[in-house]
């Protein structure tokens, strides 16, 4: 069945037909006209009443539905923010670690024998070396940066390079570096090299997600990050021996930025998330405040991994 356009006044309809209380109508349409049905009703899931139902709660207001809305929209920039400032610890750290052993000029930086000789990752390194060749030739001359050195010096260095690769790409750079690379670069953040290539790909995952505004209060990775000592000292709740929290969801973004961040950095993304779950407690009466925070993964003594 195909789906066409209804007009403010239908769709006014529809929320109505569906049990939401709408006291304020002529309110309620100016807020779907600039915000778009389809992106307001995608938050209907927590206020229905029954998995299965098209029917919202008893009592579920049309402020509650576009507060959830907002709320998420908070909690994407605050996450953008902080994701945007991985991305650039990483790309930095990555180009000094890359720039140091193998040269400045691409190359020498690109040349394929700087990278894991790993037969199965033969095709890898060849796929992204070219993604990065490719960004040199379409955005080399787009940036003011790129283009500086172009122009002045007629080659790229890695440091300024990386201000046009996409943080997937970067994700995947780390991924064909030798091990020995990848281990300078993990051991900066304490990690093993395994868990921070995971971090690098979820976390580029999550980045887009932000970037475009998608949903991200509900939003569930297929890759999970590993255990580790937060899921054990918050005690997360666990499902045959599977942490219900934390591992795929944006708990888990929490957990991989506590551990990449500064202490500062860090205290401050929870200063802002906690500030924005205290608003949308106050406007949402209908479903208990606990039921919101495990549907985005965070368990209920989500601020403690601050004091960890």
């Amino acid at each position: 069945m195909n789906k066409i356009f209804k007009n403010l006044d239908e769709q006014i309809a529809i929320l109505k037909s569906r049990n939401l209380v709408i006291n304020d109508v002529e309110k309620a349409k100016d807020i779907l006209l600039r915000e778009n049905y389809f992106f307001i009703n995608g938050y209907r899931h927590m206020f229905l009443d029954g998995s299965n139902s098209k029917k919202f709660i008893d009592g579920t207001k049309f402020e509650e539905l576009y507060a959830t809305f907002v709320f998420d929209r908070n909690i994407r920039n605050i996450m953008f923010k902080h994701l945007l400032i991985v991305e650039n610890n990483i790309k930095s750290i990555i180009s000094y670690q890359l720039s140091k052993k193998y040269g400045f000029k691409e190359k020498d930086y690109l040349d394929p024998k700087n990278f894991t000789q790993d037969s199965l990752k033969v095709r890898q390194v060849h796929d992204v070396l070219n993604k990065m060749k490719r960004q040199i030739r379409v955005n080399g001359r787009q940036h003011t940066a790129t283009l500086h050195y172009l122009s002045n010096y007629g080659y790229i260095p890695m440091w300024i390079l990386v201000k046009v690769l996409s943080f997937g790409i970067i994700a995947e750079l780390y991924n064909i570096l030798k091990v020995e690379d990848q281990s300078a670069i993990a051991d900066l953040y304490n990690l093993d090299v395994d868990t921070l290539s995971t971090y690098l790909y979820l976390l580029a995952n999550f980045r887009n997600l932000c970037a475009h505004e998608d949903i991200l209060y509900d939003h569930r990775t297929q890759k999970e990050i590993p255990d580790n000592k937060y899921h054990y000292l918050l005690d997360i709740d666990s499902t045959e021996g599977h942490y219900n929290y934390g591992k795929n969801d944006l708990f888990a973004v929490i957990i991989m930025l506590r551990q990449l961040l500064t202490k500062n950095e860090f205290d401050e993304l929870i200063t802002e998330i906690s500030y924005e779950i205290d608003v949308l407690d106050g406007k949402v009466d209908t479903v208990p405040l606990n039921l919101i925070l495990n549907k985005i993964g965070f368990p209920n003594n989500w601020r403690d991994i601050g004091k960890i």
